[in-house]
């Protein structure tokens, strides 16, 4: 069956020194076929998926101790590893500092 709301994990990053701060500036990292913007077509590529993107929305359900490959993206994200940047639709911190 299909659930009647949607949990979403959203990965996010800013350039502030300090995260704590109320007027930091954070920007997500978009996938390439997970569900976000409402006004982006979807992506079908039938019968295939894009993994990443299908191991979000299952990880949406737990937490991330029973995710914990979660907590390896997020570390790669900061690192701006080019393998796994490659995985996203876009990098909000192409050509600047990492976050």
């Amino acid at each position: 069956s299909i659930t009647k709301e949607r949990t979403e994990v959203v990965l996010q990053g800013t350039s502030s020194l300090d995260p704590n701060d109320p007027t930091a500036v954070w920007e997500e990292y978009d996938f390439k076929c997970k569900p976000g913007d409402l006004k982006r077509r979807p992506c079908f590529i039938t019968p295939y998926h894009y993994r990443l993107d299908w191991l979000m929305w299952f990880a949406a359900f737990q937490t991330y101790e029973q995710n914990e490959w979660i907590i390896h993206l997020a570390g790669k994200l900061l690192a701006q590893e080019e393998k796994t940047l490659s995985l996203m639709a876009t990098n909000p911190f192409g050509g600047r500092a990492p976050p």
